[in-house]
């Protein structure tokens, strides 16, 4: 086997970190920014909207952005993404309406990577914004803006989520992480892909925060890392106390204005930041867009194989007719062994960063002995779970 074909607990080094983060943008690569913060660009979106509608300008602009995401410092700020900032005030109504009804239902609104209770968030705002005010969503996702930035970094076709964060003052900063894809299993799954899924992981998401509030720095906007995405074995050494220790001392922020937005690589080390301010109810709506190949060419339906295929198992495992090895690679041929996409309002993370997945669940019950019908009324819950 080749060196480095794959990952382990000490991959990405702290020595490598700092080396590739100790570099600064050479603001030659960004002709068309107005400014750089801290190596981050940043572009007046007023003055650089009209290159959007011509098709040659656009280019040029997207692959300097794409640029930046990939192989610059990571992330670019682009201000003014809203030209008009009505329907960011019509969305923040909308979202502060449903983050009221939902805690009035009793949703906890938990966090892959912050204490739970310290904000208020909103699992897929996406579709939750279309279903109540159609209109206020096609004025605020109309945005060509936000289409452009998409498709610079993961081509036409994207699919887009969402999830509101709303930070209150007091509300404490996140741990320092990457993103989904790898960013949301263990350090234990994540060394089972190899290093070249590790490098794809980065190009099928895209992540941004658009600000619904003036985000000065005491409202904990952001924190980045520039250039932490370069670190290619990162999605394991996120987790590591010194690696931690190193985002603290290192890491920057930029503050933010009402319809200002940020983008950045999933894999760039990144946290929202402790909100100390007295008074700064910190609301940014999270967009995470995920790039069209990430679907298989069929559609299946495995919760019917998983129902058909569960009694067959048993009876083969208890005839000694296959070995742990061969059911392993039974289940991972029929049921879904990715726990995403879900419905994270029913479906939360709970206890780890994702929740259990349908293959995961077949060999929970396998291995603890579970009738046919206790597994058909699981599968069957599970898969109600995960309905939208």
């Amino acid at each position: 086997m080749r060196d480095h074909a794959y990952f382990d607990a000490d991959s990405g080094a702290i020595g490598e970190l700092e080396t590739l983060t100790s570099q600064r943008l050479d603001t030659d690569k960004v002709p068309h920014a107005v400014e750089v913060q801290a190596s981050v660009p940043i572009y007046d979106m007023d003055a650089l909207r009209p290159m959007l509608e011509e098709g040659q300008r656009r280019r040029a602009l997207m692959a300097e952005w794409a640029w930046v995401l990939g192989q610059g410092p990571g992330a670019v700020v682009l201000r003014k993404a809203y030209a008009d900032t009505a329907p960011i005030d019509r969305a923040t109504a909308a979202f502060e309406a449903i983050i009221a009804r939902e805690k009035a239902a009793g949703a906890t609104g938990a966090d892959h990577f912050a204490t739970a209770g310290s904000n208020d968030r909103i699992w897929n705002s996406l579709q939750k914004l279309c279903l109540e005010e159609p209109e206020t969503f096609a004025l605020y996702f109309g945005n060509p803006v936000l289409d452009a930035i998409c498709e610079a970094w993961l081509g036409p076709f994207y699919q887009m989520t969402a999830q509101v964060n709303l930070v209150r003052p007091g509300g404490k900063a996140q741990s320092a992480h990457r993103d989904y894809h790898l960013g949301f299993q263990s350090a234990e799954v994540a060394a089972r892909f190899p290093a070249h899924v590790h490098a794809l992981s980065a190009v099928m998401t895209l992540q941004g925060a658009i600000a619904h509030c003036d985000m000065p720095l005491e409202s904990g906007p952001t924190q980045l890392l520039p250039f932490s995405q370069l670190v290619p074995g990162g999605y394991m050494a996120y987790r590591r106390p010194e690696v931690a220790a190193y985002f603290r001392d290192h890491a920057i922020q930029l503050p933010l204005k009402k319809g200002d937005a940020l983008f950045f690589n999933p894999a760039l080390y990144h946290a929202a930041g402790d909100n100390v301010s007295r008074d700064i109810n910190r609301m940014a709506n999270l967009v995470q867009v995920s790039s069209a190949f990430g679907r298989a060419m069929e559609a299946v339906d495995r919760t019917a194989m998983c129902a058909a295929l569960y009694p067959a198992l048993g009876r083969l495992q208890a005839a000694r007719r296959l070995d742990a090895a061969e059911i392993h690679a039974a289940i991972a041929a029929a049921g879904e062994g990715y726990a995403f996409p879900t419905n994270l309002d029913t479906d939360p993370p709970a206890g780890g960063l994702a929740p259990e997945s349908q293959a995961a669940l077949m060999a929970r019950a396998l291995a603890e002995g579970w009738s046919n019908e206790a597994f058909g009324a699981a599968l069957v819950a599970q898969a109600g779970k995960r309905r939208p």
